[in-house]
C-alpha cells in the first residue's frame, strides 16, 4: 500500500480496485495498469526497478502462501480473499503512522502528493506527472508547482552562499 502511493502515486481507491493482472512486469518496462481511475479513466502507471521488485517479491509470497488463484484477484485483499476497500485502507495507513514517529496528520494520499513532487523535482517535466497521476488537465498538476516554488527560492537564497 504504501509503495503502490509513494512510488506509483495511485489515488487509495485506485488501490482499492488493482488486481493481479493489473500488475505488468518485463525486462525493459514495468507498469501498473489502472483500469478505473478518477472519472473511471484507465491509465498506465511506469513503475521503477524499487517498485518493479517490491511487486515480485509480494506477488510470490501471495503465491508461495496460495493467497489468489486467478489473474483477477484484487492486489489488496483481506483475509476472506475480498478487495480492501478504500476505508480499510486508510485504516491501515494511520495505524502505520500511529506506530511511526510521523506526525498524525500524515494521510495515504499525502504518499501521492510525495510522488507528484519528487517526480516533478526528478524530470522537470509537468506533463510527465500530469499522465503518470492521470490528471486530465495540467492545471491540476500545477499545484505540485506551489510546492517547489519553495525550494526554488530557498535555492537561490543559497546560491552564492555556498561557493
Amino acid at each position: 500500500m504504501v509503495e503502490l502511493g509513494l512510488f506509483a502515486g495511485l489515488r487509495v481507491s485506485e488501490m482499492s480496485a488493482l488486481q493481479v493482472k493489473d500488475i505488468q512486469i518485463s525486462d525493459e518496462h514495468s507498469s501498473i495498469i489502472v483500469r478505473h481511475g478518477k472519472g473511471d479513466k484507465k491509465r498506465i502507471v511506469w513503475i521503477g526497478s524499487k517498485l518493479k521488485q517490491e511487486c515480485i517479491e509480494y506477488l510470490s509470497l501471495r503465491e508461495k502462501f496460495n493467497l489468489f488463484n486467478r489473474d483477477e484477484d484484487f492486489l489488496l485483499t483481506s483475509s476472506g480473499n475480498m478487495p480492501l476497500t478504500k476505508r480499510a485502507l486508510q485504516k491501515q495507513f494511520s495505524g502505520c503512522i500511529r506506530k511511526s514517529s510521523l506526525p498524525e496528520h500524515y494521510s495515504i494520499h499525502c504518499l501521492r502528493h510525495t510522488y507528484a513532487t519528487f517526480l516533478l523535482r526528478a524530470s522537470g517535466n509537468i506533463k510527465l506527472v500530469k499522465e503518470q497521476l492521470g490528471h486530465s488537465s495540467v492545471r491540476t498538476t500545477e499545484v505540485y508547482i506551489g510546492l517547489i516554488k519553495d525550494d526554488v527560492k530557498q535555492a537561490l537564497e543559497n546560491l552564492y552562499t555556498h561557493s
